[in-house]
């Protein structure tokens, strides 16, 4: 049977106070509505549907990537006005079409996929899922009949003595048979003090034309949404909760997850080790048997097996087996770093690849390089790769020794098993086995301190 998603992402989120549409707010390094869309995408919706509003054009920018069509609620006017804006989406179409909130990310997998499975083996032409919570407060109450059939959805405000003990309760995600919807959309009216179209009223149509009505039963925590940087901060720790043991149920050992920060689309191999205040973000991949020492933030990067990393900053590169990071590195995009290197305390690779076996050590700058193996660069040396117009290449071979303090004035090349002397600044290539030295020759003036005035 055909199935598809709508996502209700057009709310204005005042309560965030933020010039960031709601759905767009960050939890675990994703925006809220992306996770809901990967979800969708996991529980094989053949379609999804995102409903925009407020800051429609930057939902569309940060979803885009994720192949959706889109739906515009140009007023916002209640839940089911938003999947009225949706009718074209749905007009034609036979099957099911699950109804998500763009601001409630803790949704799993297997819930949509249960629920899904519940609402087509019963026959509904809806299913409401719905919790169960010891104080439903101003919650709207789930009503069954005697065949365990939703009867009604009750606002907490309108409900009797009788209604109001009832526990279970509307979590506001849907299922429906796309035909009866939108045939019950055109029967739905705004006569209401808010004057708005909700979602529910269209339950109400349904029984009150004899269709089946049904409910699924789920964890209040999937279903919590978001409306307020407070309520942010509570789902971004249930989230990272949820990732962490995940992680540590594969085989993983982190230190204390409650410092330990980890995207949710990031990868990690068995035995490696993380210890706290590590930041993981993005489509990063680390393999087995890598160590993270505190205090990291790597993004969107491949790390290989065998890895340790100490104290640095990996972001979008790629680092080979057995190599080490750090303390104090800066690993900047588009950098590819290969096997069993060392590139140290306070080393910067930008845009570079440095080969296998090669040693960058400390106090070293290497922009728009590639760099070969089993190289060492003495401290202080600094590839010069700007001329302050553009950006230049340099080139260094296989077995190549940098002495301390050498400038290399991009372009330049360094051929195989070449030394430069410390302190030089080279402009010009240097062949290979040869020891380039380009500095002034010292003179002493003695006596000079004394004449200045300057001797203690």
């Amino acid at each position: 049977m055909y199935k598809c998603a709508t996502i209700l992402a057009a709310g204005e989120g005042k309560r965030m106070k933020s010039e960031t549409p709601k759905v767009l707010h960050k939890v675990c390094g994703k925006e809220m509505v992306n996770h809901v869309i990967d979800i969708m995408r996991k529980a094989e919706m053949e379609e999804v549907n995102v409903i925009v509003g407020r800051g429609a054009e930057k939902v569309k920018a940060a979803t885009e990537i994720k192949n959706v069509s889109y739906s515009l609620q140009d007023k916002q006017l209640g839940t089911g006005h938003a999947v009225m804006c949706a009718s074209d989406f749905l007009k034609g179409k036979k099957g099911i079409v699950a109804i998500f909130t763009g601001d409630a990310p803790l949704i799993k997998e297997e819930t949509v996929k249960n629920l899904l499975k519940f609402h087509e083996e019963g026959s509904f032409k809806a299913t409401i899922l719905t919790s169960v919570i010891e104080n439903p407060g101003a919650y709207g109450r789930v009503i069954r009949n005697e065949n365990n059939e939703v009867e009604k959805i009750v606002e907490a405000k309108d409900c009797n003595s009788e209604e109001a003990a009832v526990k279970e309760i509307n979590a506001g995600m849907y299922c429906f048979d796309i035909e009866s919807l939108l045939l019950s959309l055109s029967k739905l009216t705004n006569n209401n003090a808010q004057g708005e179209y909700y979602l529910t009223d269209v339950i109400g149509i349904l029984k009150s034309e004899g269709a089946k009505v049904g409910a699924m039963v789920t964890e209040f925590e999937e279903t919590i949404g978001v409306n307020s940087r407070v309520e942010l901060a509570a789902v971004e720790k249930i989230l990272r909760q949820r990732i962490n043991k995940k992680h540590m149920e594969n085989g993983v050992t982190i230190i204390d997850p409650d410092t330990t920060y980890i995207g949710s689309d990031v990868e990690i191999g068995q035995d490696t080790i993380i210890y706290p205040g590590n930041v993981i973000e993005g489509k990063t991949v680390i393999k087995e048997n890598c160590m993270l020492y505190p205090n990291s933030r790597i993004t969107d990067s491949t790390i290989e097996s065998g890895v340790h990393i100490q104290s640095s900053v990996i972001l979008e590169s790629h680092i080979g087996e057995n190599t080490t990071v750090g303390p104090y590195a800066y690993i900047r995009p588009e950098s590819t770093i290969g096997k069993n290197a060392r590139i140290g305390d306070f080393v910067e690779i930008k845009k570079s690849s440095i080969g296998d076996n090669t040693k960058v050590s400390h106090l070293t700058y290497i922009g728009d390089a590639e760099v070969g193996s089993a190289c060492n660069f003495g401290c202080g040396t600094v590839v010069v790769n700007y001329d302050g117009k553009k950006k230049h290449k340099t080139i260094i071979g296989d077995n190549v020794f940098i002495g301390c303090n050498t400038n290399l004035v991009s372009p330049v090349k360094v051929n195989d098993n070449a030394y430069t002397a410390a302190g030089s600044t080279i402009t010009e290539e240097v062949p290979e086995g040869a020891l380039a030295i380009a500095r002034e020759r010292q003179t002493n003036i003695e006596g000079w301190v004394e004449k200045k005035g300057l001797k203690k």
